[in-house]
C-alpha cells in the first residue's frame, strides 16, 4: 500500500469584503493557500501570481528535492511580483501570504513552505496541532512574553504581518515531515483562523469525513462568525491506496 494525498479546497469572499483576494491550489501532490494584501486589484494579483508560480510543482518530486522545489517556486513568485510592481508603480506594497505542502512521489515525505499568516494545521490521531508560525506583529509579542496567545486573538494589530511575498528578499520557513495514513491537513487563510476557535476546527475535522463537506462546514462557521474577511479552506487527507 502506498500513501496518497487527496485534497479539496474552497473559498468565499465573506460578508464584508467586496472581492476575494485569496487563491488556492488543491492537487494530487501540491496544496497551497495564498492571501493577498495591498489593495483590491493588487492583492488579488499577488495571490494569483504566487499560486501560478508554484502550481507547476504539482507532480512527482523525489523526497530529497521537495524543499528545493518549493524554494524555487517561491523565488519565481517573488520575481514575478517584483516585475508586476515595476510595470505599475500603483501596485507598490502589494503582497501575499503563502502556505504550501508538497508530497513526495513515494508518499514517504512531505515538505512545508510558509510565509505570512495563513496557516497549516495537522489533525493526527484526534489531536489538532498548528504547524506553521504566524509571521505577525502579535506573534512576535507572544514569543517575547509581552502578551498571551489569548490576548493576541483580540489584539488591534493582529492583522499586521511581518513577512509576506512582496517582490523583495524574504525568509520563508521550510520543514519536512513523515506523513501517516489518516493524517488530515487543514490549510486556511486568516479569514477562518481569526474567527473560529481551534477546538471547533478540531471537532469539524474529526466529525466530517467527506472533504468537501468538511471544507464547506468550516466556511459556514466563518460566515456565521461574521465573515469579516475572505475565507479559504483546503482539506488534504493522507490515505492508503
Amino acid at each position: 500500500m502506498t500513501l496518497k494525498l487527496r485534497s479539496v479546497g474552497t473559498s468565499d469572499r465573506g460578508l464584508i469584503r467586496s472581492g476575494n483576494q485569496d487563491a488556492l491550489h488543491a492537487g494530487a501532490w501540491l496544496v497551497a493557500v495564498a492571501d493577498g494584501m495591498g489593495g483590491m486589484a493588487a492583492g488579488d494579483l499577488a495571490s494569483r501570481i504566487a499560486i501560478d508560480a508554484i502550481a507547476p510543482l504539482d507532480g512527482e518530486t523525489p523526497e530529497d528535492a521537495l524543499v528545493a522545489a518549493l524554494q524555487s517556486g517561491i523565488e519565481l513568485a517573488t520575481a514575478r511580483i517584483r516585475q508586476a510592481v515595476a510595470e505599475d508603480p500603483e501596485r507598490q506594497g502589494m503582497g501575499t501570504t503563502l502556505t504550501a505542502l508538497l508530497f513526495s512521489r513515494t508518499g514517504s515525505c512531505l515538505a512545508l513552505a510558509h510565509i505570512g499568516d495563513s496557516r497549516a494545521y495537522l489533525f493526527r490521531e484526534g489531536t489538532l496541532k498548528q504547524i506553521t508560525r504566524d509571521d505577525t506583529f502579535v506573534q512576535m509579542l507572544v514569543d517575547q512574553g509581552v502578551i498571551s496567545p489569548e490576548e493576541a486573538a483580540s489584539h488591534p494589530r493582529r492583522a499586521v504581518v511581518t513577512q509576506a511575498l512582496q517582490g523583495e528578499d524574504v525568509s520563508p520557513a521550510y520543514a519536512t515531515m513523515v506523513p501517516r495514513a489518516g493524517d488530515r491537513w487543514l490549510l486556511c487563510s486568516d479569514g477562518l483562523s481569526n474567527v473560529v476557535r481551534p477546538d471547533t476546527l478540531a471537532e469539524v475535522l474529526a466529525e466530517t469525513a467527506d472533504r468537501e463537506q468538511c471544507a464547506r462546514r468550516l466556511i459556514d462557521l466563518a460566515l456565521r462568525a461574521g465573515g469579516p474577511d475572505n475565507v479559504t479552506v483546503l482539506i488534504a487527507d493522507i490515505v492508503e491506496e
